[in-house]
């Protein structure tokens, strides 16, 4: 069985999931907080050591139409920051509407004490890795 990481990239939170390659499923971990989109990577390093994915996910934030908008480039500079400091094979996973599906899950589990930011952002990092796993032969 394989580990894999999932991000939810954000200027300033940055969701955090764990996900397996034989179930095809992800669970949310505690969420980074950054600034200006970077984290404290002494924090992703100790998540690497403790779980020791093969393959890191990140979040491609698109408008609804597929065209680009400026967080979709700060997203694909974090994927490329993450494999130059850890060597890891990177890949991006279109996360259109998974911040919607992620409160939405949050919301019916237990109302709105449950829509708290770094809840939904690893939320949406789990349902961002599980689409990608969903998509994997």
């Amino acid at each position: 069985m394989s580990q894999v990481l999932g991000f939810d990239f954000g200027t300033h939170s940055i969701g955090v999931a764990v996900g397996q390659t034989i179930t095809g499923t992800a669970s949310p971990l505690a969420a980074l907080k950054a600034k200006d989109g970077q984290p404290n990577w002494d924090l992703v390093a100790k998540l690497i050591q403790t779980w020791q994915p093969k393959l890191l996910v990140v979040g491609l934030p698109l408008n609804m139409d597929g065209s680009e908008q400026p967080l979709t480039d700060l997203a694909r500079k974090f994927a490329n920051r993450l494999h130059g400091r850890f060597g890891l094979p990177v890949e991006l996973q279109d996360e259109r509407l998974t911040t919607v599906a992620a409160k939405e899950e949050l919301f019916a589990r237990g109302g709105y004490r449950q829509l708290q930011k770094d809840k939904i952002d690893s939320a949406a990092a789990q349902l961002i890795l599980e689409d990608y796993l969903s998509h994997q032969s």
